[in-house]
């Protein structure tokens, strides 16, 4: 039986209230729609205004640190070249001592001015040729002077059959700064050696020592901003967290990664892979 007008002036009504009753909800969720835009963008401006405001507080004090630095090193230079008399064998373990500490400050200052200059997007790669062995030979003289104890050996093995690299030789020098200073650290007998391989067109350096290793569930997080291992082997041996972290951000602006491997009581291998020539788009 078909419907009365009237009953399909009903419907039409009924339907025309849903739609406008839609179109409500629709507008109403469409401006909140758009406020949450709002905040989430004022959100973004805060925390990149945060990040910008960190980035200068850690430049600015890395600079102010340098000062001083240079002068505790410079005067331990004279005390152990001797310009104001003979030490004696406990002044010399002292000197040796501060001149071990400062350079440690030093390389976490160098690490703070670093990591502020790559969140603000102004760090520099500079690419050249240069060969491995002159790359070794610079970092064996760097440690030479800070290896305090003879309970622990650095030893740089002789590479072989790797060519010469195109890669940005200070930040890679870096990276490995704070692998071999690290390994150094963590162990207190042993040795740690230095290392590099060929595979294809990627070479990889690796920095494993006989220390006092990692536990795996700590491992995933190592090169994360001022991660440090929260275990109590490691309560006395404490640094700003921040050397790993920028290794693999500078083996990122390098085209390259960082991998660690680690046993508890055994050592660790720490690890950063890279194309033998940096490509020119890169950094």
């Amino acid at each position: 039986m078909p419907e009365s007008a009237t009953d399909l002036q009903q419907e039409v009504a009924r339907l025309e209230a849903q739609v406008e009753a839609l179109s409500a909800e629709l507008a109403e969720t469409n401006q909140g729609v758009l406020a949450l835009y709002a905040e989430l963008d004022d959100n973004a401006l805060r925390l990149r205004e945060a990040s910008d405001l960190k980035s200068r507080f850690l430049s600015y004090m890395s600079h102010e640190f340098r000062t001083p630095l240079s002068s505790i090193q410079s005067i331990t230079r004279i005390l152990q070249d001797r310009l104001d008399g003979p030490l004696t064998d406990e002044q010399q373990k002292q000197v040796q001592f501060i001149q071990s500490a400062a350079f440690e400050l030093t390389e976490m200052v160098n690490d703070l001015l670093d990591l502020a200059k790559v969140e603000a997007g102004r760090v520099t790669i500079s690419p050249a040729w240069f060969e491995m062995v002159d790359l070794f030979s610079a970092l064996r003289g760097m440690f030479k002077p800070i290896l305090q104890s003879d309970a622990v050996s650095l030893v740089f093995e002789e590479p072989r059959d790797v060519p010469r690299l195109y890669t940005d030789d200070k930040k890679l020098s870096q990276i490995l700064r704070n692998f071999i200073s690290n390994a150094l650290k963590f162990t207190p007998r042993g040795e740690v050696r230095v290392s590099v391989q060929l595979a294809g067109d990627r070479v990889t350096f690796t920095v494993a020592d006989t220390g006092i290793g990692i536990a795996a569930e700590h491992l995933d997080g190592l090169f994360q901003d001022f991660v440090q291992v929260d275990a109590p082997i490691q309560k006395r041996l404490r640094g700003t967290g921040l050397g790993l972290s920028l290794s693999r951000k500078l083996a990122l602006l390098l085209g390259g990664g960082v991998a660690v491997e680690s046993t508890l009581g055994q050592g660790s291998k720490f690890s950063v892979t890279l194309p033998v020539e940096l490509p020119v788009d890169a950094g």
